[in-house]
């Protein structure tokens, strides 16, 4: 599948910028039309070969730049339920990533140059999204300890007391990442979504955009989630339960049920930076903008800002042996 401009007859991409179908040839907005269908081993465009791999959803043809959608990798049971459709361009994304480490002074001088943003890439990468019911039970003893002095003597007054809970939580949309290139540590700092600006999916949301389908299935993953229900949980537990000298739990049970989970593509621009043959990859959410890498250390600035300094001290140095040889 490929959407074609019906003024010009080039490739329309989705802009984040406009939050519309958008041909970056004749500036026309909303001309896209849908050309070509299935997977197909050449491109619709110009017929060149292209490279499928294993999950992908959609690729761009190397030899004319269109991007392909794969249409029975967006349909059937590989038809997300929702799409967080990018709000942030690629453009907006380098001056994200400049912002955040300029203050880094030995950040290599190539990092984010023009020759190296050809390695940027704005991904829909596949989660899933799951539903809990979770019922606490809580049983503790508490303690309160007080103490005051009256004349020469201090006492202290402990009060013991009886802990009990008994809380139901709803949990909406715990995101676990069905990628098996993307890092889980990564993605889930990727987090949070504001799932309120979800959208029903449509293929013309990927045009322009690399994606991928689930690579794993929500049962295989539910593990993760659940983790992450169960943590929130106990701190929303731990939130009741202030106020007390000491407290020893008795017994603490957190009981999960799945309502359901959803697939759902999520937006994240990836930035892979090669510096003395290592890769240093940077992610960037396609919807808040927050960022997660750390940059490499440039041996020759510090090398150079160690000689600054050295020469500044040997001149301020020279300077006062001057003085003290006048008086």
């Amino acid at each position: 599948m490929l959407f074609r401009c019906k003024n010009c007859g080039g490739n329309t991409v989705y802009s984040p910028e406009k939050g519309k179908m958008y041909c970056p040839h004749c500036d026309g907005i909303d001309s896209g039309e849908i050309e070509g269908a299935g997977i197909r081993a050449e491109c619709v465009n110009c017929g060149a070969p292209l490279e499928i791999k294993e999950y992908n959803s959609t690729c761009k043809c190397e030899y004319c730049g269109s991007y392909i959608i794969l249409d029975e990798r967006v349909e059937g049971e590989y038809r997300p339920r929702m799409v967080l459709p990018f709000q942030i361009g690629m453009k907006r994304a380098v001056e994200l990533l400049k912002e955040e480490f300029k203050s880094r002074v030995f950040t290599p001088g190539t990092f984010l140059a023009e020759s190296t943003l050809e390695e940027m890439k704005g991904m829909y990468v596949p989660f899933w999204l799951y539903d809990y019911k979770a019922d606490i039970n809580y049983i503790g003893k508490g303690t309160k300890v007080r103490v005051w002095t009256g004349g020469d003597t201090e006492y202290t007054e402990t009060s013991y007391y009886r802990v009990a809970r008994n809380m139901g939580i709803d949990f909406r949309k715990v995101p676990v990442d069905a990628s098996i290139a993307m890092p889980d540590d990564v993605m889930d700092l990727m987090e949070p979504f504001d799932y309120n600006a979800s959208k029903e999916f449509q293929a013309e949301y990927m045009s322009g955009f690399y994606g991928e389908i689930y690579n794993e299935g929500a049962d295989s993953l539910e593990e993760r989630a659940k983790r992450k229900a169960e943590n929130d949980a106990d701190v929303l537990l731990k939130d009741t339960l202030g106020g007390y000298t000491s407290l020893i739990p008795e017994r603490k049970d957190i009981c999960l049920s799945r309502k359901e989970a959803n697939y759902a593509l999520l937006p994240v621009w990836r930035y892979i930076y090669k510096y003395q043959e290592k890769d240093y990859p940077f992610y960037v959410n396609g919807q808040t903008g927050k960022i997660i890498g750390s940059t490499p250390v440039s041996r020759k600035k510090v090398l150079a800002y160690g000689g600054t300094v050295f020469a500044a001290v040997w001149m301020a140095l020279s300077f006062l042996i001057g003085i003290m040889e006048i008086l």
